[in-house]
């Protein structure tokens, strides 16, 4: 059975159904925006403030997600080929160098990947979704295959923690919010939201509060934000009282169709194996 790019016994399958990680998600925005190209990219090419436009962007971003993950080969290989083909007909002017680029830059793509892979894996293990060291190295080696599909060779990826540790240090001098971008915390207090998500409103804030909380102190201060121990603290303490908290949910209503039928496909293989 074709189970795309990750499948059973994948640590990706394991961690990614977990509710806890729409935090992950905001967070990896985050890391986003402290790369200038990567968000001059996106600002230049779409309507930031149009509520249409951002829910309509969000969405698409949220079943290209749930495609990479989930989906067959085929699936995953379409999704990617539409990806791939936006981003090489889209460009961006940078200020800082008066140059046009293309929104395939190899350097804003494996930004915004590693920003990905760190923040669903940070998140994760402060949550108390349980990993070892070995199972962290296998998720980011697995996120390789992730890399290709949004047309990066996964050579030039790190393959494990350390690899993403030091070249999250390397990126760190040339990171900081873009002044022409708003800055995330405040947009959230006033999010553009479509009718139907209005009632989401009171919680975007906190939200994205949390998701700032996550950060390491280096981003928070780049974002102009305070960055203590108790920061770090209040945020692990956090993202464990929510996750001990949607445990509690049952299977069935805790996880989306999407990670119930892995984890059944999982269970299954693994019945198999051992009869």
């Amino acid at each position: 059975m074709d189970h795309g790019l990750f499948g059973p016994g994948s640590v990706t399958w394991r961690v990614m159904g977990e509710p806890i990680l729409l935090v992950g998600g905001f967070r990896a925005l985050l890391m986003q925006g402290l790369h200038p190209r990567a968000m001059r990219g996106v600002a230049q090419n779409s309507a930031l403030m149009d509520p249409s436009e951002a829910w309509s962007r969000f969405t698409r971003t949220t079943e290209f997600v749930r495609v990479r993950t989930y989906g067959t080969s085929a699936e995953v290989a379409r999704a990617g080929a539409r990806v791939r083909k936006i981003h090489s007909r889209l460009t961006a002017f940078d200020p800082d160098t008066g140059e046009r680029f293309r929104l395939d830059d190899p350097d804003a793509l494996r930004w915004v990947h590693v920003g990905e892979v760190d923040s669903y894996l940070s998140v994760a293990r402060r949550a108390g979704v349980g990993l070892t060291e070995e199972d962290a190295d296998r998720f980011v080696a697995e996120w390789r295959r992730a890399a290709e599909v949004v047309g990066l060779c996964p050579d030039d990826v790190p393959g494990s923690v350390g690899e993403m540790r030091d070249y999250i240090e390397s990126c760190r001098p040339g990171l900081y919010l873009a002044p022409e971008v708003p800055h995330p915390l405040r947009q959230s207090l006033n999010a553009p939201l479509p009718p139907y998500l209005i009632p989401l409103k009171p919680v975007l804030p906190m939200l994205t509060v949390l998701a700032f909380a996550t950060l390491p102190r280096w981003a928070r201060r780049l974002y102009g934000l305070p960055a203590t121990p108790l920061g770090d603290l209040w945020a692990t303490t956090t993202l464990r009282t929510l996750q001990a908290g949607i445990s509690l949910v049952p299977a069935p209503v805790r996880y989306g169709p999407d990670a119930r039928r892995a984890r059944k496909v999982t269970a299954e293989l693994t019945v198999g194996r051992a009869a």
